[in-house]
């Protein structure tokens, strides 16, 4: 299995995982043969990439912290509890906030059930619908990494679902605002910045939360040298689960499409990571997150020093930048795939990856027939 962009998709090919949107609808179904019309379809919904399968990649297992039933019904939990986070009706609330709960506890369970395994980030994303799979997205990184650190089940639990609901305060905003295409005006921007701590009060007034919880919301958009907002708090003054949640909103916002900008590769929304640990973010829980999530994730065809191209097969945690590679491209041409392994193959010490291939579908078509 590996993913392709939307804009590379093929007609024939075959999807490798199905694809749903945040109400559970299943949009195509794992196995389905892509037809031209599905891919207008899955452009217009602004689906950055879907997972495909074909000879090439046949031995390629995407492993995930998460499973895609536990994923799915997080993004259709979310999309519930936001709706209901405006509703006035007391009953709803209720349910609303265990829901939450019990999302996170399936998102711990499995998380800790897979704590070798690092995180590939392609999310098969909805455009419009961004907001409930990013709630989601964040509160997998920031628990991935809580585990790493060593965090309690209590405080586990507390981070997951601050991550899940770091964004809660945005319902209370003109979606208008939040949805602008372009550059915020300082009014606009002011507003904007409101919604970590409404959704601050909103947690304390509304909801039984721990107290840690509802600081992680305030917190998430502090910034480690002082430059974030709401109080311009620095360093330890900004809560762990404040500066672990900054993290995870920043890289997938990052490798998401907005209306303003198209999304980053992994690769690049780490580099922006790591070069502003110290900075922006908390160093320690940068280079954390750096060891459990993958740069490039299976089945992502990458681009080598040696001038071959491959798909990465495995990745090693703590060594992002030296996964296993399946060769499929070298001396300008298809060759019968071989795997080299980055960190343990000592005639490859000198190899390095340079970036996301530039090799076209329609040559690896040649390998996959």
């Amino acid at each position: 299995m590996r993913y392709v962009p939307t804009g590379c998709i093929r007609s024939g090919m075959r999807l490798g995982k199905s694809i749903y949107n945040a109400s559970g609808d299943m949009l195509l179904r794992e196995g389905t043969e892509v037809l031209p019309v599905y891919v207008d379809r899955l452009k217009s919904l602004g689906v950055n990439g879907v997972y495909i399968d074909d000879g090439l990649s046949a031995d390629i297992e995407i492993q995930n912290v998460i499973s895609d039933e536990v994923r799915n019904k997080a993004v259709q939990g979310v999309k519930k509890i936001l709706t209901h986070s405006v509703n006035d009706n007391p009953g709803n609330k209720k349910a609303a906030i265990d829901q939450a709960k019990t999302i996170v506890e399936e998102i711990i369970a499995d998380i800790l059930r897979n704590s070798s395994i690092m995180v590939n980030m392609v999310d098969l994303k909805v455009f419009d619908e961004y907001t409930y799979y990013h709630s989601v997205n964040v509160a997998v990184l920031s628990a991935v990494v809580g585990a790493a650190i060593g965090m309690n089940k209590n405080d586990l639990f507390a981070l997951g679902l601050a991550s899940l609901l770091h964004d809660l305060g945005k319902v209370f905003l003109d979606k208008s605002t939040i949805n602008k295409p372009g550059k915020f005006s300082e009014e606009e921007l002011l507003d904007v910045q409101r919604h970590s701590e409404l959704g601050y009060s909103y947690l304390r007034t509304m909801f039984d939360v721990p107290v840690k919880s509802s600081l992680g919301v305030l917190h998430h958009h502090e910034r480690f040298d002082g430059s974030g907002y709401p109080k311009g708090l620095k360093g330890a003054e900004i809560s762990l689960f404040g500066r672990i949640i900054a993290v995870a909103d920043v890289f997938d916002a990052l490798v998401s499409d907005r209306p303003y900008r198209k999304a980053l590769l992994p690769s690049d929304a780490m580099e922006h990571i790591v070069g502003n640990a110290g900075a922006g973010f908390d160093p320690d829980i940068a280079r954390i997150f750096f060891m459990k999530v993958a740069p490039y994730p299976l089945g992502t065809a990458v681009q080598l020093s040696n001038g071959c191209v491959g798909l990465i097969t495995e990745n090693y945690e703590g060594f992002g930048l030296r996964p296993a590679v399946k060769i499929i491209y070298e001396r300008g041409k298809m060759v019968t795939p071989y795997v080299i392994n980055l960190l343990t193959d000592v005639s490859c010490l000198n190899i390095t990856i340079i970036g996301i291939s530039p090799l076209s579908e329609e040559k690896i078509g040649e390998a996959t027939g």
